[in-house]
């Protein structure tokens, strides 16, 4: 396994590319989260899983053509995906039971406040006192949306945040993967992973019976090529970019699925929501400003 700490410095201009990835690989698996939420009462949770790992995998053995997807630390990309499969487990369960997709990805919010906080033990990043203030700015800005006492305060709310802080550690883990695995392999075996784990929660979470029909079908090939696509992006952002300048991107998510869900299942967010998303939205434009200042430097 490779010291954490022996991670190359970005230039400025990969440091901008990763930024681009990472946000159309956000769009994308939002897309793929609305599609699962749509399918999920006719499947239900396991079965998702199983979906994602057998459409996932295939289409990235596709677009691969089977290329770099052999591992090289196979320990540390076997924690981290087993440890996903946990973090899509119980989002795909908060689903099932009604939570807003908008909701949960307000939750999700407060993961890059502790990936840019994690990145500095396990990576050994710096982070500037201008990005730290701007990050810990989008952190206050979670608080309001997540809005103590307010109805997202409920179990699945719990769940989601427990689930939140794993989800920050597999991104720190991606990260250091990226030095020594292919953004296919990263992709590739996370996919394989929600196999087994799917048929291991079938006993607490089997299907609807009967047949799905060709909308829930077409839905599923969706949900499945999405995710793959959207984590090729991811493993590859990951590997240009610092955890600390791509965390507070975390926050994009909670603007699509504010779109999506209002388009789909006509969800209104709370008034304590928008607040906090100004509050997230500026600490991200912000962070972006200040890779461009770095970018010119290195040009000048």
């Amino acid at each position: 396994m490779p010291d954490m700490r022996a991670l190359s410095v970005p230039t400025g201009a990969e440091a901008m590319r990763g930024i681009w990835m990472v946000v159309a690989g956000y769009l994308v698996i939002t897309l793929a989260d609305a599609a699962v939420k749509w399918v999920l009462p006719e499947i239900g949770a396991a079965a998702a899983m199983i979906c994602r790992g057998v459409i996932g995998g295939a289409v990235l053995l596709m677009i691969t053509r089977g290329r770099g997807i052999f591992p090289r630390d196979r320990w540390l990309l076997t924690r981290r995906s087993l440890a996903h499969c946990l973090v899509s487990g119980s989002w795909y369960w908060a689903w099932a039971n009604g939570m807003p997709l908008g909701d949960s990805y307000a939750v999700a919010c407060a993961s890059p406040l502790l990936m840019t906080l994690l990145a500095i033990p396990m990576l050994g990043e710096k982070v500037g006192w201008r990005r730290m203030t701007s990050t810990c700015v989008g952190f206050v800005g979670v608080l309001i949306m997540l809005n103590p006492g307010g109805g997202m305060w409920r179990i699945e709310t719990a769940v989601l945040l427990v689930s939140t802080c794993i989800m920050a550690v597999t991104r720190i883990w991606t990260r250091v993967l990226s030095r020594t695995d292919t953004p296919a392999a990263i992709a590739f075996w996370l996919m394989a992973a929600h196999i087994p784990m799917g048929l291991l929660l079938l006993p607490a979470f089997p299907p609807p019976s009967g047949m799905p029909g060709l909308g829930i079908i077409a839905a599923l090939l969706i949900f499945g090529a999405a995710n793959a696509v959207a984590h090729l992006l991811f493993s590859r952002a990951f590997a240009l970019a610092p955890v600390s300048t791509l965390a507070p991107y975390d926050y994009t998510p909670f603007l699509y699925g504010i779109g999506v869900g209002f388009l789909i299942w006509s969800e209104i967010p709370a008034w304590s929501t928008l607040a906090g998303a100004t509050l997230v939205i500026a600490a991200g434009v912000y962070n972006l400003h200040r890779e461009r200042v770095r970018r010119a430097a290195e040009r000048a």
